[in-house]
């Protein structure tokens, strides 16, 4: 009997050339994710405008451990084949245009992309007209205007990729244990603070 360790780059290929179960894997891990949204009370408007107004920290406890825990899980998947970093180059113009339009977005509705989808999930009837509508009007208009944006200000300022480990020249674990550390003591000090 010959045993078979998962893992590497053969596997990675066989997902990357299935796109029917890429799709499934998307379905799956967005219902996840959007569950997770729920539970953790990031979906509701008035939790999200307390993170803004600095009253309420959920959102950035959230956050904060999903780092964690994603950072944590995707080194180790990376450790044994099963993931690649694909690191982009980027430019201050394109940071600073998404920014913008996110911005915008954010400060209009309240919902980020990610929150406005689990809020459609739970019923939200704020997040499905203005959200959704918002997500497909903006889209359009930066579809219609990428063109002219690609040539001018999107290609502004701009820098090679680096990573962490890359600029301080340090192990990737190492990296990986000192953000680890530093996001627990983030999340321990608003515990603390009563935040």
């Amino acid at each position: 009997m010959v045993c078979r360790k998962w893992g590497g780059d053969m596997e990675l290929a066989l997902i990357h050339k299935n796109e029917g179960g890429q799709a499934f894997l998307g379905l799956i891990f967005g219902i996840i994710f959007g569950f997770l949204l729920q539970i953790g009370g990031v979906t509701r408007y008035d939790v999200i405008m307390g993170q803004l107004l600095l009253t309420d920290f959920t959102v950035a406890k959230v956050m904060l451990s999903a780092v964690a825990v994603g950072m944590a899980g995707f080194h180790l998947l990376k450790r044994y084949g099963l993931a690649r970093p694909h690191i982009k180059d980027a430019s201050l113009g394109a940071n600073l245009v998404g920014g913008l339009i996110f911005g915008v977005g954010f400060a209009l509705l309240g919902y980020c992309p990610g929150t406005v989808a689990g809020a459609v999930g739970q019923g939200s009837l704020d997040a499905l007209i203005g959200g959704v509508t918002g997500l497909l009007i903006g889209a359009a208009i930066f579809a219609r205007a990428y063109p002219s944006l690609s040539g001018s200000i999107l290609n502004k300022g701009e820098f090679q990729h680096k990573t962490l480990t890359e600029l301080l020249h340090v192990k990737e674990w190492t990296m990986v244990v000192l953000m680890e550390i530093f996001i627990f003591a983030v999340l321990a000090a608003l515990f603390v603070a009563g935040l």
